[in-house]
């Protein structure tokens, strides 16, 4: 077997060490440069000589009688009205967008309705059409006036016709056989693809299945055995056949996945066509290629040479995979086909890369790097003849110029590729400059409800400022300009990153984001795993044992703190604390850094402590890390500006005034389960960052993982007296720290019963009234409306209501769908919970752990009852028998109202609700009196901002999941029954943990002002 693993040595491989790798591989000569450039701008002149200039859009315009500018304002709304079932929504988003008194004022000044205008007007016109001067001043005018010269029923009716342009520009035929007919009208050779997203059930991956199946069936019989380079092609998303096509779950991707691919590439083979797998996300690459392995060793599919993969340029480790599939043809004998693309996910990947922490990016960061990556994989694909078939996708004349060169240098056979509805005109040039090329034309099927997440992803790939598609038709850049020798570029430049994309690491400027860990990687999740086995017991302390909440194994002791030892911690705090304050924010700031600095240090051995002591999967262990090492930064650098000096104020000339940040003192700390290591760690930094020293309290179950992070502190360069490890039940210890004299303050994190039990303490002692910062629970609900996209709210709600076994003070308790759709999501979301895994959590491929203890389990399984009674229990997924396991359950409940406090653990209730009556239902909810997290789902603005007046909710989530809050970017906390702020992780989340001292001194008693008398 080939070690496809150890591609993964390369997948963040410096940025500029690999651009200077590429240099040196020298594609190209100095006389082919040369003659490349010329070829391709003579590509661009004689594009621009073909393109038609009479076109569909104009067609559409006559029609209607509209301008340009105004038919393409009615393009891209009828982009957004593609994900909209029914008339009624229809005309509200049309209301909206169109401007009508209700809704323009939503839209305000912005242009965001015509982002992809000038993408829309290139692609469909051949010419660069601006957005009207009117529509970016004054949007609601503009689009009034084109309503009002209309009217709105003429509106519709030409919404309805831009949808069915868009549908005939971009997609072959809304089924096979009408593909294959246009195909065949329009002299075509096709790569066919199945519009749809990626399946979320085992029955949507069965129903991609069997149109894939008959797709490629159809194509089989209608192309008359042309074999797989002269006939058609099928494309498959290796996606779209599992709901768990990812590197955890490798066991199911050939239980599941593999069997549904070698039915399909059995029935490819039969028919001799070319089957092609396609590339997806970085993430994705390896497990890919092992199923291409195994795939390309199967002895049923004979010697048919139609096998293929499409391979990324965009990604660093290209070079690697290319040589790789060599390798495999070799091996097994079978010649390969290998669609060599640039990559259409560059800005997700780049996205993933920063919000998840890696230590790179798997993709260039610049255009150029990426057009040498293109060069340098095609002249290795090129020489990797004949065991492989290279086919080149491509719109840029540059790259199409330089690879046809190659290719006739090497005497190697090749086909280009373009997609369907682009590329005509650099296509028609090219063959008229080279007197003939081989093009395949990648070519979408599917009808107009499948079209928009591939049509979206066209218009941002090609109408952005630095494509080559963007210039190559607008007249007014010269043809020397539009075409880049990337090789001129880069030597030009430097062979580094893109200036304006730092490193993951460095994207907040004034900290370090938090480090993660990538487990699509198998030699990280191996690490993690080893880490967990090897775990030794840990001694917090005798008297009481601790126990692994998913197999009940003891894993160390704790003893409860006694009075006596409570006192003495408060002594040696009051006594450290008044220097640790007079320090000031600096010096504080970098024990903190240093702290952060340790918990990543410690990474591994801290993640297998969360799953073993709380239950923890490892991607919910790698984000307590990350989070708490955010905590850490993030305040050090809140001390540094807030708590760093007196600061001046403004005021009359002859004194001075300044206002300064102290420490209150001693304050007790007292943190939940459910985050063991990220909150008590932030609220402890918290406390430290303002000047004061800590009584630290931490949930009765999990006291080891705070023991191990007060020893972190102490190693960071933390006096220990400035913080005290005081564990125990909340009961005795809890209040017994609460109800001490020397408390000057509390940070609590847990249940509403509990905090309001803490209140009452507080209220009942005498002395200085001392300030109570809490964050508790929520009642969270999550509204949908008909313009959703399903596979998005199954995600999201999925994640937001099951992830971390629903342990989350944020998780999703209530949803709110709408009775005209809900049939559809509620169908979805039970082949979702399907496919999760319910497991142990030390296993990398388990999605939903064990609830925290007995107690957790006996009140979850009492409301699992109740539901049997009085509601619709939907359904209960099944778990292990060992330990405190609840498996996640979907119950639809009558009225919003059914529940009146928080379920904390894996419990899905549905509402379902008429949209003429949402104001109710929604303030049904809002008089729970609860106010923490809030879920939207829609693409109506103004649908969103209704819900959120009608419900309070300190955090707000809307087309996402209700979780995962990120330390100064989402700072968190609730409001009402939730909270009483400030928020975690936000810039005034120390305000009350210091106190002000405000200075005023009269300098004209000392003789005068200087800066007054020396002016």
């Amino acid at each position: 077997m080939i070690d496809w693993d150890g591609l993964d040595a390369f997948k963040y491989r410096d940025e500029t060490e690999t651009v200077r790798a590429l240099l040196d591989a020298a594609p190209l000569s100095a006389e082919d440069r040369a003659a490349v450039r010329a070829e391709a701008e003579a590509l661009v002149r004689g594009a621009r000589r073909s393109v038609r200039r009479q076109g569909v859009v104009e067609n559409f315009l006559q029609e209607f009688s509209l301008s340009t500018r105004e038919g393409l304002a009615l393009m891209c709304l009828a982009e957004a009205l593609l994900r909209t079932p029914d008339e009624e929504t229809k005309d509200r988003l049309i209301a909206e967008k169109i401007g009508s008194a209700d809704w323009a004022s939503h839209l305000g000044k912005s242009g965001s309705l015509f982002v992809n205008a000038s993408a829309w007007g290139l692609m469909l016109t051949g010419k660069l059409v601006e957005v009207d001067e009117q529509a970016t001043s004054d949007l609601p005018g503009f689009l009034k006036r084109v309503a009002g010269r209309v009217g709105e029923p003429v509106i519709r009716a030409a919404v309805g016709q831009a949808i069915r342009i868009m549908g005939e520009q971009f997609v072959l035929g809304r089924t096979i056989e009408a593909a294959i007919a246009r195909a065949k009208g329009d002299g075509d050779i096709c790569s066919f693809d199945m519009l749809g997203e990626g399946a979320r059930t085992a029955a949507d991956a069965e129903r991609y299945e069997k149109a894939y199946a008959e797709a490629i069936a159809t194509v089989g019989r209608l192309s008359g055995g042309q074999g797989p380079e002269a006939g058609h092609g099928i494309s498959v998303k290796l996606s779209a056949l599992s709901p768990r096509y990812e590197a955890t779950q490798e066991d199911r991707v050939w239980s599941e996945l593999y069997p549904r691919v070698k039915r399909l590439a059995l029935i490819a083979a039969k028919h001799d066509l070319n089957f092609t797998l396609d590339a997806e996300e970085a993430d994705r690459l390896v497990i890919s290629l092992k199923l291409l392995e195994r795939l390309a060793g199967e002895a049923e599919l004979g010697d048919w040479t139609g096998l293929g993969l499409a391979v990324q340029a965009y990604q660093k480790r290209c070079p690697q995979v290319i040589a790789g599939l060599a390798e495999l043809s070799k091996k097994t004998g079978r010649r390969l086909m290998v669609r060599l693309v640039k990559g259409a996910y560059w800005d997700s990947e780049i996205k993933r890369a920063q919000v998840n922490g890696r230590p790179g990016y798997p993709v260039y960061t610049t255009k150029s790097a990426t057009d040498l990556s293109y060069l340098v994989c095609a002249k290795a694909l090129i020489d990797a003849a004949p065991h492989l078939y290279a086919q080149f996708a491509t719109h840029n004349a540059h790259s199409l110029a330089a690879v046809r060169r190659m290719a006739k240098g090497a005497g190697v056979k090749i086909e280009f590729q373009r997609l369907h509805g682009m590329g005509e005109a650099l296509y028609k040039a090219a063959d008229d400059l080279y007197d003939g090329v081989l093009v395949r034309a990648y070519a979408p099927v599917g009808g107009h409800e499948d079209l928009l997440p591939y049509l979206v992803r066209r218009l941002l790939e090609n109408g952005a400022n630095t494509s080559f598609v963007h210039a190559l038709l607008d007249e007014r850049v010269p043809a020397e300009t539009v075409v880049v020798d990337p090789i001129a570029d880069i030597t030009a430049v430097g062979p580094g990153p893109h200036r304006k994309i730092p490193l993951p690491v460095n994207i907040y400027g004034d900290r370090a984001n938090s480090m993660g860990i990538d487990i699509s990687v198998t030699e990280e999740r191996g690490r993690l795993v080893k880490a967990i086995a090897g775990l030794p017991a840990i001694q917090a302390g005798t008297g009481e044992a601790v126990h692994n909440p998913a197999t009940g194994d003891e894993i160390g002791t704790v003893g409860e703190a006694t009075s006596a030892e409570i006192d003495a911690a408060f002594a040696a705090a009051r006594k450290a604390q008044g220097a640790w304050d007079e320090a000031g924010g600096i010096e504080r700031a970098k024990v903190l850094r240093a702290m952060a600095d340790a918990l990543e240090a410690n990474r591994d051995r801290l993640i297998a402590l969360c799953t073993r002591e709380a239950g923890k999967t490892l991607n919910d262990g790698v984000a307590e890390v990350r989070e708490a090492a955010d905590f850490c930064r993030y305040y050090a650098r809140l001390a540094e500006t807030r708590f760093a000096g007196p600061e001046v104020l403004k005021g009359p000339v002859g004194e001075t005034n300044t206002l300064e940040l102290r420490g209150r003192g001693v304050f007790v700390c007292i943190s939940p389960w459910n985050f063991p290591l990220a909150i008590f760690t932030g609220q402890v930094a918290a406390a430290l960052a303002a000047g004061n020293a800590v009584i630290a309290k931490p949930a009765e179950q999990t006291p080891l993982i705070a023991a191990e992070v007060v020893g972190l502190y102490h190693a960071a360069g933390l006096d220990k007296a400035l913080l005290a490890l005081t564990p125990g039940r909340g009961e005795t210890v809890g209040a017994a720290l609460v109800s001490h004299p020397g408390c000057d303050g509390v940070a609590f994190t847990g249940g509403t019963e509990t905090a309001w039990r803490i209140n009452q303490s507080l209220a009942a002692r005498r002395g200085p009234i001392v300030p109570f910062i809490a964050e508790t629970g929520g009642l969270n609900g999550m509204f949908v409306d008909t313009t959703a996209q399903r596979e998005q709210v199954i995600d999201d709600v999925i994640l937001s209501a099951f992830g971390s076994a629903g342990q989350r003070c944020s998780a999703l308790r209530l949803l709110f769908l709408p009775k005209d759709t809900a049939d559809g999501i509620i169908e979805g979301l039970m082949g979702a919970m399907d496919a999760l895994v319910v497991a142990d959590p030390a296993d990398p491929r388990t999605d939903v752990g064990p609830v925290i203890d007995e107690d957790a389990r006996k009140t979850l399984a009492d409301h699992l009852e109740r539901l049997k009674r009085e509601a619709k229990v939907l359904k209960v997924l099944e778990g292990p028998t060992t330990g405190t396991f609840f498996p996640p359950v979907l119950a639809e409940i009558p009225t919003g109202d059914f529940l009146d406090r928080e379920v904390f653990g894996p419990i899905l209730h549905i509402v379902r609700y008429d949209p003429e009556k949402l104001e109710a239902v929604a303030t049904g909810l809002a008089n729970r009196g609860y106010g923490l997290t809030l879920g939207v789902h829609s693409r109506i603005e103004a649908f969103a901002e209704q819900v959120k007046r009608l419900v309070p909710a300190g955090n707000v989530y809307v087309n996402r999941s209700i979780i995962g809050a990120v330390v100064g970017v989402q700072p968190f906390g609730g409001q009402g029954l939730s909270g009483t702020g400030p928020k975690a992780g936000g810039p005034e989340a120390l305000s009350r943990y210091g106190v002000e001292r405000a200075v005023s001194v009269n300098i004209t008693a000392q003789g005068g002002d200087p800066a007054l008398l020396n002016l």
